[in-house]
């Protein structure tokens, strides 16, 4: 007879807009399929009445991404144990929004992603001083806080090439 594999952790990526977390899709679907309310993920803190002896109040989405500009595109990495609890950690915007928005690219219409050459086709350009930023902000996420500056702004460029985005001195 098979013995049980012990029940482990499961982790669920997301992206939301900040402060915009709804138990619609996508936030539902994937939180409901691992067995986890998705209202306790978006609600907004409110103070408790009574006093939590174990566990202090959690922030959640909403109240964690109210200080950032409603709308952003926040990556979310969420962690649910096997008694349904979760914990979540944010990061930083995902480079190529962090691009595009550097560009001033508002809209991209009749492009596929992928269907062109990297460097075939431009959509904007930026420069290293806008690159350096970025790679700045990345930096500040603790899983990317190891990585050289420098390392970061080529990872910057390299992704920029292959949106379509020039990078000029």
């Amino acid at each position: 007879m098979a013995k049980k594999m012990p029940a482990r952790d499961q982790i669920v990526k997301l992206i939301v807009g900040a402060g915009q977390a709804s138990p619609s899709p996508p936030v539902g679907p994937a939180l409901g399929s691992k067995g986890v309310k998705s209202m306790d993920f978006c609600k907004v803190c409110v103070p408790c009445r009574r006093p939590r002896f174990a566990y202090p109040r959690r922030q959640e989405f909403n109240a964690r991404t109210a200080h950032i500009q409603p709308g952003i595109p926040m990556p979310a990495r969420v962690t649910v144990r096997p008694d349904r609890s979760f914990s979540f950690e944010l990061r930083t915007p995902t480079t190529s929004w962090l691009l595009l928005q550097a560009a001033g690219v508002k809209e991209i219409k009749n492009r596929i992603r992928g269907a062109q050459k990297p460097g075939t086709e431009t959509v904007g350009t930026v420069s290293l001083k806008h690159v350096y930023e970025i790679a700045k902000i990345k930096q500040s996420e603790m899983r990317l806080s190891g990585l050289s500056l420098e390392g970061l702004c080529k990872s910057v460029i390299a992704q920029a090439k292959s949106i379509g985005i020039n990078v000029v001195p």
